[in-house]
């Protein structure tokens, strides 16, 4: 059976993938309480109000940004358009 994706393009995807992870990582600095806390509780969420909000907040935002762009784009190609504009083209 032949793989969908060939063995350069895993690596660039693995690449890609890898470089995010590590940033994600890197972002936040080594500190003293960081390495002396308890760990969690399995019974504990993985996602704290804290951060849904935030999640959430920023989908928000987004998808008003991308409907807005949407919609201008598509007002803007509904508009009557110069038809002696279309036959100097």
């Amino acid at each position: 059976q032949d793989s969908p994706l060939k063995a350069v393009q895993m690596l660039w995807v693995n690449l890609i993938m890898d470089t995010f992870a590590s940033l994600a990582l890197a972002t936040e600095p080594p500190s003293e309480s960081l390495l002396l806390r308890k760990p969690y509780g399995r019974n504990k969420p993985l996602i704290s109000r804290t951060m849904m909000k935030n999640i959430l907040g920023h989908a928000v935002y987004q998808l008003t940004i991308i409907f807005t762009l949407l919609f201008a784009a598509l007002q803007r190609d509904q508009r009557p358009q110069n038809p002696r504009r279309e036959e100097r083209l």
